[in-house]
């Protein structure tokens, strides 16, 4: 069980009880040892110019340990100090893997039981065969329980200097089962990214697919992080990626050049340096790992799954969604009468399913690779948003009657089968249209889902995506297999031609925002390139309505589908060309009304934390619809912006409009995946507060006073 964080003048005081505990201790029991100490050798001789291997060998009451290179939060590590005739030499201690020993609120990292630590004695090569050496040292350990007692022995050990040295019968194995056993390099690569938590990214083939449920890193340094706080570990295609509580080291103006340490997963223990970077790709994304053996938490797989599908439905109601609902009453409307409403509706229903699916194996993969993403990702890509853009305008020429989309080829047969008119393939389109349009929106209950998702396996993720989709589907669905609803519709007629007109125009504005979105990401050359697309684009659309009416006048009208064509594929070109410019960035971040705002980073956050200052995080994007409305609402009103001036709370903008590693590893660390997300940190360093993703300016309010409280 995780122990709870106290602050570090307790563990402090914790660390100076235990040494007083020590010395008064001491007197009282030091005339029994608790550690039996003597040095063992490999071999029965050794040869001039050979090498010997002297171990220590620590015999430690049960209940007692002694300490590792590094001991933790307290004690003191092991020392020997040779005493060797001249020309002789002796390399470092070869440690053995360490336990972690928690002792709350320290961990300490040490020995219990039996412990051979070998050092390598060199022999000169002028050494005289047979004669006999004597290698002499002092041994200092200190041996705790719930006091501490510091021994030590001075140690002799006696060999023969002899042409060849036999392996000693005894203690030969364990020597060489000890090194064996000691952490060494396997030709991983690790980078060390600071900030709150500390990331430890390692990647090589001695991790890429092993068990990573018990991955514990320990390191040489002890002030690099805080030992007593817990490890969290992300699992990646070719290695993984740990999370830790920086200590004093990494809390400082400039970081430490590297971190070396060893990387324990199970019985299997490496030696990695890392050096400072960013995190390594392939090293996250395929979520947390669960213990090994130990089956899921079926109680909080459900309860993501729930609260996915809730989710789904309120996002029906989010601003993200209101252009789709055109296309969603327009289709009410033609099926309203028919025979096939209910199948049009599971095909939306399938439509929008088999969208999410997509996306969410798009995502999945994405961090896998090491990818920095989250939900929304396609929208940060200027080419996907201009895509999208001319999709929606060709959808609102559509409505507008500028051209139609098979209906004159299918009307003569529906009316001669009495079906409706509308096309399978249509629903299926406007499901995958309303979800890459809901995409960039997080409703109430579907962010936390979203986070649990991206924290668990392929399948499980999977299936939290599934029940959103169903989700979002689930009111159309339901509605078409409503025939007592359906009838309180008219007829078909031409009250639907002036509907359709009338609906055209929420897709017009839809298409106003993805360019404006655009306009963030590719500046004004991009801009023109699009605003050309666009009219190329209606261009195309015209003609292409022109030659379906001489087509049905009796015509032969293809030289006009070629030009559309041609028109159309030109139109795609100067949208999708342009990729560079001036976009956006957390640098650029503009704050809404009144408010002065400072661009998020992880250190300036850190910072003002450590000074002890409140400040509300507000991670947004241009692509984001609720997140614009907040800003619109609640952040830009007067008694927000008054509020903030008054308690001196600092506005941190994110602005995640283009990928941004940083951001998105923040939004994971936090249990999110997407935008918005607002954290509002209290004065004195407390812990953020999670505010709600629908915010008024009383919720903003209320929230800046109690934070600088």
């Amino acid at each position: 069980m995780t122990r709870p964080h106290l602050p570090h003048a307790l563990k402090l005081f914790a660390v100076f009880a235990a040494a007083w505990a020590c010395l008064a201790g001491a007197p009282g029991i030091a005339t029994a040892a608790h550690v039996q100490a003597t040095l063992v050798a490999d071999e029965t001789a050794v040869a001039p110019g050979g090498v010997v291997h002297v171990a220590l060998r620590q015999v430690i009451e049960p209940g007692w340990h002694t300490y590792w290179r590094n001991p933790g939060d307290s004690g003191q590590a092991t020392t020997l100090a040779w005493t060797l005739p001249v020309g002789w030499s002796a390399g470092d201690i070869v440690w053995a893997p360490p336990k972690k020993l928690p002792l709350p609120p320290l961990m300490d990292y040490g020995y219990e039981g039996e412990v051979l630590l070998p050092v390598a004695i060199t022999a000169p090569k002028d050494a005289k065969i047979g004669q006999s050496v004597t290698l002499k040292a002092r041994a200092d350990y200190l041996v705790c329980q719930q006091v501490c007692v510091p021994e030590g022995a001075d140690l002799t050990l006696t060999l023969p200097l002899a042409t060849t040295a036999a392996p000693d019968p005894t203690w030969a194995a364990p020597i060489k089962a000890a090194l064996d056993a000691s952490p060494k390099p396997a030709g991983l690569t690790a980078a060390v990214t600071p900030g709150t938590p500390l990331k430890l990214s390692v990647t090589g083939p001695a991790v890429t697919g092993a068990d990573v449920s018990t991955a514990y890193f320990f390191p040489y340094d002890s002030s690099a992080i805080d030992h007593a706080q817990a490890q969290t570990v992300e699992r990646g295609p070719n290695g993984l990626t740990l999370s830790l509580a920086p200590g004093l080291a990494f809390k400082g103006p400039k970081p430490p050049a590297q971190m070396a340490g060893v990387l324990a997963l199970g019985d299997k223990v490496y030696e990695v340096t890392a050096t400072p970077g960013p995190p390594l790709a392939g090293a996250s994304g395929l979520g947390a790992s669960s213990a090994a053996g130990a089956p899921a938490d079926i109680t909080a797989i459900l309860v993501a799954i729930g609260s996915a599908f809730v989710g789904g439905l309120i996002l029906n109601l989010m601003p993200c969604v209101f252009p789709i609902l055109s296309m969603k009453a327009i289709a009410l409307a033609r099926h309203a009468h028919g025979k096939t409403s209910g199948l049009h509706g599971l095909v939306f229903m399938a439509g929008v399913v088999a969208t999410f699916l997509a996306l969410a194996g798009a995502l999945i993969a994405a961090r896998a690779a090491g990818q920095a993403v989250g939900w929304g990702f396609q929208l940060q890509s200027p080419a996907v948003v201009a895509g999208l853009a001319l999709v929606m305008l060709l959808t609102a020429l559509n409505l507008s009657g500028v051209f139609e989309v098979g209906e004159s080829l299918q009307s003569a047969a529906g009316e001669a089968g009495g079906a409706d008119n509308g096309s399978l393939w249509g629903s299926a389109l406007t499901g995958a249209l309303a979800v890459a349009v809901a995409a960039p929106c997080t409703a109430p209950f579907m962010a936390p889902a979203i986070g649990f998702a991206l924290t668990q396996g392929p399948v499980i993720a999977l299936a939290i995506f599934l029940s959103l989709g169903v989700g979002l589907a689930a009111p159309f669905t339901a509605l078409a297999f409503a025939p007592a609803l359906l009838k309180l519709l008219p007829r078909p007629g031409a009250w639907m031609e002036t509907l359709k007109g009338v609906l055209a125009f929420p897709m017009y504005g839809a298409v106003a925002w993805l360019v404006w979105v655009f306009s963030q990401q590719a500046g004004t050359l991009g801009l023109a390139a699009l605003m050309a697309a666009a009219v190329l684009t209606g261009f195309a659309a015209w003609l292409y309505g022109a030659a379906q009416s001489a087509r049905i006048a009796g015509g032969k009208p293809w030289a006009r589908f070629g030009v559309a064509g041609v028109s159309l594929a030109f139109a795609l070109v100067l949208a999708f060309w342009p990729e560079g410019g001036a976009p956006s960035s957390s640098a650029q971040a503009a704050a809404p009304g009144g408010l002065t705002s400072v661009p998020f980073s992880p250190a300036k956050l850190d910072a003002l934390r450590a000074g002890g200052t409140p400040v509300l995080v507000d991670f947004t994007a241009a692509w984001c619809v609720t997140c614009q409305v907040n800003e619109r609402v609640a952040l830009s009103t007067p008694q927000v912006a008054d509020a903030f001036r008054k308690t001196g709370v600092v506005y941190m903008v994110g602005d995640w409009t283009n990928r941004d590693a940083a951001i998105a590893q923040f939004l994971t660390a936090n249990g999110r995946a997407g935008v918005p997300l607002y954290l509002m940190y209290g004065k004195g360093g407390r812990a953020p507060v999670v505010l709600p993703q629908i915010l008024t300016p009383g919720i903003v309010v209320d929230a800046v006073k109690k934070a600088a409280t």
